[in-house]
């Protein structure tokens, strides 16, 4: 397959999860439903958060924010890797088109992280500050905190993309990959690749052990203070409350961290590959499923919206 144009731009394919006809449909169709799946329940969530009133909270905020997050992370990688699937790994992608890719990837995907601690912060101020909650967690603080979210992951993405789409590429150019991933794109690079292998490194420390230490830190201080509660009622109810969030935590960074948090010499194609399917596909599905299902306000929220829209259909 030809890697460059007659002008000399540089072109990349994925390798197909599976050459055999009879395969390809399944895979193309098990991954058109989970992405299906994904951008249905994260924008119900999105949209009951909207219109509920009542969940109009920090808590709900900032799982509104995550739920959008959710849809464009998914929707930066879905349809890309359906359309080679579909073709059985004989589309080319572009230099600019897997450069935009990983940006995206790594803007919302550091974004998400980020803002997972976030969530633990504000669930620390509910259940280690209840008095003083609505005062520390203000509208203003709220807004800061998602938009530092979003800032930090912008810083972490554009350098490192920048950098990445300025090495030289010789061929074969087939990404073992069904995406644009970093790591799997490096390796295709006919150059010395030790300062970008250690700048992804440190932007793995950046976007997911700083932030994971910081949910151990808030549940550190959250379980203690669980503990100290007299009240049994009071103790499930916080306990409630956390164990969706950690529940998601737990999917994605201990996904990321097999990938992003480990030397490159250990690096495995086929493992990356297996891995990134479970949090580019599986959780972003799973995520509202998991907020929904444990949360009993959202639940019933979800109830109403559901109601509300059959009585308008029945109306008009």
């Amino acid at each position: 397959m030809e890697e460059e144009n007659q002008t000399g731009g540089v072109y990349f394919h994925f390798q197909p999860f599976s050459t055999d006809p009879a395969v390809v449909p399944l895979i193309f169709v098990a991954l058109l439903l989970l992405y299906l799946g994904s951008l249905v329940g994260n924008m119900t969530i999105g949209l009951t958060i909207w219109r509920d009133p009542s969940l109009h909270t920090p808590m709900y905020f900032f799982l509104f924010v995550l739920a959008m997050l959710e849809i464009g992370y998914s929707t930066n990688i879905a349809p890309l890797t359906l359309a080679s699937i579909f073709s059985m790994g004989q589309m080319l992608i572009s230099l600019p088109t897997c450069g935009a890719q990983m940006f995206f990837f790594i803007l919302l995907g550091g974004s998400d992280c980020v803002l997972l601690a976030v969530m633990a912060y504000d669930r620390y101020v509910a259940i280690c500050h209840p008095l003083h909650y609505s005062l520390i967690m203000s509208r203003q603080l709220c807004g800061q905190m998602t938009l530092g979210s979003l800032g930090l992951g912008f810083l972490l993405s554009l350098p490192l993309t920048i950098l990445i789409c300025h090495l030289p590429f010789c061929g074969p150019n087939e990404i073992y990959h069904f995406f644009c991933d970093m790591p799997a794109v490096t390796r295709l690079a006919c150059a010395d690749t030790h300062v970008h292998e250690a700048a992804l490194y440190v932007l793995g420390v950046a976007a997911v052990a700083i932030p994971f230490l910081l949910i151990c830190l808030s549940y550190g201080c959250i379980v203690a203070a669980i503990l100290r509660m007299n009240s049994a009622e009071g103790k499930r109810r916080a306990f409630s409350t956390c164990s969706s969030h950690l529940i998601v935590v737990l999917l994605q960074y201990g996904s990321c961290t097999l990938i992003y948090l480990r030397p490159s010499s250990s690096y495995s194609p086929e493992e990356g590959r297996a891995v990134s399917v479970v949090y580019t596909f599986f959780s972003p599905v799973l995520n509202p499923l998991i907020y929904s299902i444990r949360n009993q306000e959202v639940t019933e929220a979800v109830r109403r919206l559901r109601a509300r829209t059959c009585w308008f259909r029945k109306a008009s």
